[in-house]
C-alpha cells in the first residue's frame, strides 16, 4: 500500500517527506528519486548492542545506516535524526555523524530523552543503572516543557552544542527540535528545507 501511494504522489509531483526508523524505505529508493523527496531516518546510535536494549523492536543501527546509505547514493535527500540524546547511554556521538556524513547526508536533527511518568517506568527497567543517575537530573533538577520534563537546560545546552560542533565539522545542516533552543539550529528541524520549492 506504501509503496503504490507513493507511486500516486510521485506521478503528481508531489512533495514527500518520510521521517521513519523502517530500513523499509529504501526499497522505493526508485520511486522517491522520481519525486521531490526528502527521507529522515531516526537512528539513535550505531551501537547495535545499546540499540537492543533502547528500541528492541526497531531494525539494528548498522541495518538503518546502510539504509541512509543506499538512499543517498540514489541521490534522495536524507536526513537523520539522533533522538534521543540520553546521558550515560548514548551522548557521545563523533563516530555516528562522521559516518553520516561519509553516506553524503547533509542534515541531522538531535534531540534529549525527554521523560513522561509512563514511559519512565519503562526506562528504569530497562537501564536501572542509569535510570538511578538520571533521576535527579530529571526530576528534581529538570526542566518543564510540553508535558515533559527535560534534563536541566545547561546540561542539555553542553550535550547539543557537542553534536552540533560535529555536525559542522563535517559540513551537516543542524536542527533541535523540542528543546527550547532554537538558536542552535542551522536549518528547519524536520529536514524540509531540503525539498525543492515547487513553482505553480
Amino acid at each position: 500500500m506504501t509503496r503504490e501511494t507513493l507511486k500516486t504522489l510521485a506521478r503528481s509531483w508531489c512533495q514527500i517527506q518520510i521521517i521513519t526508523k523502517s530500513t523499509l524505505v529504501a526499497r522505493d529508493a526508485d520511486i522517491l528519486r522520481e519525486a521531490p523527496a526528502t527521507v529522515a531516518l531516526t537512528i539513535t546510535t550505531d551501537d547495535d548492542d545499546i540499540a537492543k536494549i533502547l528500541e528492541p523492536n526497531a531494525p539494528k543501527p548498522s541495518e538503518r545506516l546502510k539504509a541512509v546509505e543506499t538512499l543517498a547514493k540514489q541521490g534522495i535527500l536524507v536526513s537523520v535524526r539522533i533522538d534521543p540524546i540520553i546521558p550515560f547511554v548514548n551522548s557521545e556521538f563523533n563516530s555516528l555523524v562522521e559516518k553520516i556524513a561519509s553516506f553524503g547526508v547533509k542534515h541531522i536533527t538531535v534531540s534529549t530523552y525527554k521523560a513522561r511518568n509512563r514511559d519512565w517506568k519503562r526506562f528504569s527497567q530497562a537501564l536501572p543503572d542509569v535510570a538511578e543517575k538520571l533521576a535527579p537530573l530529571y526530576w528534581s533538577q529538570g526542566e518543564h516543557i510540553g508535558g515533559c520534563v527535560l534534563l536541566p537546560r545547561d546540561l542539555r545546552l553542553k550535550l547539543l552544542n557537542g553534536i552540533r560542533r560535529a555536525a559542522l565539522h563535517y559540513g551537516l545542516q543542524f536542527a533541535v527540535c523540542r528543546e527550547g533552543l532554537s538558536e542552535l539550529n542551522t536549518a528547519t528541524c524536520d529536514g524540509s528545507w531540503q525539498l525543492p520549492v515547487i513553482s505553480r
